[in-house]
Formats: C-alpha cells, structure tokens, sequence
C-alpha cells in the first residue's frame, strides 16, 4: 500500500459520505432511535438487588452491535455500486492497489463509526443513564472496531453480489448468525456443544464478550484485550479475502 493513495482513496469516500445526507442519517440518528425505543421498552422492568439492570445489560451490547450491522449494510452496497457504475474499474487503471481502496474504506468508515459511537454513547450514558464499570472511551473503542468488522464483511460479501437487493441478502447469512450466537440471547457457555464450537469462530461473540468485560469491570482486563484484538484479527483477514475476491466490474 502506498500512504499517499490510501490517505486520497480514504478522503474521497469521506467527501462522498459527507454528501449523502440519507447515509449520514442512518448512521447518527438510527442508532440513537434505537437505542430510544429500548429504553422504553425495559422503563418498567424490575431489577433484582445488586445486578444491572436489563436496560444496562442490552444497551451495552447494542452500543457495539449497531455499528456492526450498519456499517456491514452501507458498505456493502456503496462497494456494489462503485462496481456497477464502473468507478471502481476506472479507480484500478490507476496507481490505486486494492488494499489502498480496501484498506481506504475501512479507515474512512471507522472515523465514521467513531463519530455514530460517541453519539450514540452520549444518548445512552447521558440521556438514559446507562451505567457501566468501566470507561466510556473503552466502549466507543470497541463500537468502533466492531464497526470496522462489519465494513470489512460488507467489502468481502459485496464481491459475490451482483444487485444492491443480493448485497442485502447476505445479511442474515453473515450478520443474523453472529446475532444469535454472539452470547446475547443465551450465554455461550450455555449453548450446545456444536453451537459453542460455531460461536467460538465468530469474531462478533469476542465483541460481545469485550463490551460485558467492560459492563463488569472498572478497569481493562485481559480479556477483553485478548477479545479486541481477535476482533481486529479478523478486520485484517476479511481485508484481505476481500482484495482477493474484488471484481472490477460487475457482469
């Protein structure tokens, strides 16, 4: 990769992104709505005595998974269209390599998520209460590289779309799957033996399990380090499989 084509490839799907004013809705306001309509939905659920409450225990999940999903869709489908419209088959007759567009779109949309997670955090921790034992920043840190995740999936999947309607397709494919086996709705530990075995591959169950860390504990523990950075791992190879697989067009 060249540092001066990735810092051009990533300010231009910044001044694009900045110009899409539904793209930018979607990844500031639904977030925040969201989070709205889950604290009116557990208001009025009773707390047992020393445990936190299910507002707490969700909305702390959600900070990461949110960004996750977002980020898995736009991408994804801004991927498609630069291949359909014939900008990315006009980007690679140039000195443009595809880990510099790659690489450019994971930077430029994870100073995005960096943006959607403080505000999204602020709602949370500010308008609804959200308590944690450790520090906002940690959490934010970990939405926005869960969100990362999620734009290195979309880049990877979108090479095997050919519409916007199949680029969406993959979602419960790739990003239910994760939802239900990420330790959310049942524990890991609580899961079938094979169901476990699948959880342990998937790099969103390390991102659940890194923002609980956080819920838990007042200051980093090694666990969540350890989680982060197979989260970040696995940002790395979805980068690559997706430079592998990339098409300049689509047929």
């Amino acid at each position: 990769m060249s540092p001066r084509i990735l810092a051009a490839t990533t300010g231009r799907i910044l001044r694009q992104l900045r110009h899409d004013r539904r793209t930018v809705a979607l990844l500031l306001v639904v977030p925040a709505l969201l989070l709205t309509l889950l604290y009116f939905m557990y208001a009025d659920q009773p707390t047992p005595p020393g445990q936190p409450s299910m507002f707490d225990r969700i909305a702390l999940v959600m900070l990461g998974v949110f960004p996750f999903v977002i980020m898995f869709l736009v991408t994804s489908i801004a991927m498609l269209r630069e291949r359909t419209t014939g900008t990315l088959e006009r980007l690679l007759t140039t000195p443009l390599g595809r880990l510099d567009l790659l690489f450019g779109y994971g930077i430029a949309f994870g100073a995005a998520a960096a943006v959607q997670a403080s505000v999204a955090a602020v709602v949370a921790y500010w308008i609804f209460g959200l308590e944690t034992a450790g520090p906002t920043a940690l959490v934010i840190l970990i939405a926005v590289v869960n969100a990362v995740l999620g734009v290195a999936l979309g880049l990877f999947c979108s090479a095997f779309a050919r519409t916007e309607f199949q680029a969406v397709q993959f979602m419960p494919v790739v990003v239910v799957p994760q939802l239900l086996l990420c330790g959310l709705f049942v524990a890991r530990g609580q899961m079938a033996g094979w169901l476990q075995a699948v959880s342990d591959v998937l790099p969103l169950s390390y991102a659940v399990e890194a923002l609980q860390e956080v819920g838990a504990y007042a200051e980093p523990t090694g666990t969540m380090w350890r989680d982060v950075a197979v989260v970040a791992g696995a940002v790395v190879v979805a980068l690559v499989l997706a430079a592998a697989t990339l098409r300049r067009r689509t047929p």
